[in-house]
């Protein structure tokens, strides 16, 4: 039955018949459920294993005897009973719509109305010659039966569709892929921008702090700072840049001056003639003022040595 029809509140209680419903079928919902169910199933069997036995014990009578007659009527109608009582206890027991039990109940109640007519008719006017309901009978007892077996194999059907889907733990989560983004050059400029409208920082990258700032007067204390007072002169230099870099590469050390020249070949070698030219013309600058002066310099005595080459 559906669980509309369970009280709450209620405890059930623990016995072989709750342990074979949860083995079997599952938790139970109701302890009618249960009784009932397996009241019927079990009935089913005992009525099928009853009419088994009454029906050999007929053969322990002479044939067409009264006894003979009654024995076979009473098996034949528990067989016919048992098998429908047997399928709405199996109906009864699985957790389906009350819809599908009162389908089955009421195929049921056509069977047994089926054998009733069958223990009436039985044995002189049933399948007999001149019988007139025999008819009647079987086909009221086969649309019962079908009733019960179209909602008992619903019912089952639905059941282990049931019981085939996974449970909320057995199912493992999905694991959806991160969807990708891309951000052009300037959606990420703009987004800089504005995150960075209400943020005040200073050159150093320290975001500014607006502290407690001190203030001193320190000429009402009477300092003199007359003598701090110095004007600040201002040095100009006529060197460029490229000059001061020179001079600091000199003065670190290590750089190696290299003295070159524009002149050519050519003009080095006429320079040189040149001062050639006038070193041995000022070489004979000199031998004339030299001779000149020892002429006129050594007097009478020494220029009769000369004539007389007296030395």
């Amino acid at each position: 039955m559906s669980d509309d029809d369970s009280p709450e509140g209620e405890d059930l209680p623990d016995n072989v018949l709750f342990d074979l419903y949860r083995q079997y079928i599952g938790e139970p919902d109701d302890r009618i459920d249960v009784y009932l169910g397996f009241g019927l199933f079990f009935g089913g069997i005992a009525l099928a294993g009853l009419a088994l036995v009454l029906f050999i014990g007929a053969s322990l009578f002479a044939f067409e005897s009264d006894p003979f007659w009654l024995f076979r009527e009473i098996s034949f109608g528990m067989g016919m009973m048992a098998v429908p009582t047997l399928l709405l206890g199996i109906l009864v027991l699985l957790p389906v719509d009350n819809r599908a039990i009162y389908a089955g109940a009421a195929g049921t109640a056509i069977t047994f109305v089926a054998v009733i007519g069958f223990a009436i008719l039985y044995p002189y006017n049933f399948n007999v010659e001149g019988a007139q309901y025999t008819a009647h009978v079987v086909v009221s007892y086969a649309v019962g039966m079908a009733l019960v077996l179209v909602s008992t194999g619903v019912a089952l059907v639905a059941h282990q569709i049931e019981r085939a889907k996974p449970g909320p733990a057995d199912i493992e989560p999905m694991e959806e892929p991160e969807p990708t983004e891309s951000y052009s050059d300037e959606e990420i400029r703009r987004d800089i921008e504005d995150a960075m409208n209400d943020v005040d920082i200073t050159w150093g990258g320290v975001e500014k702090h607006e502290g407690t700032s001190l203030t001193f007067d320190l000429e009402e204390e009477g300092y003199d700072f007359s003598g701090m007072q110095v004007e600040a002169k201002k040095v100009t230099s006529s060197s460029t840049t490229d000059d001061q870099v020179q001079g600091l590469k000199a003065m670190k050390g290590g750089e190696n001056k290299t003295a070159t020249s524009t002149s050519t070949v050519d003009d080095q070698t006429t320079k040189l003639n040149e001062l050639r030219q006038k070193r041995k013309e000022d070489q004979e600058k000199a031998k004339t003022a030299t001779a000149t002066k020892s002429v006129g310099g050594g007097g009478i005595i020494e220029r009769l040595k000369r004539l007389l080459r007296i030395s």
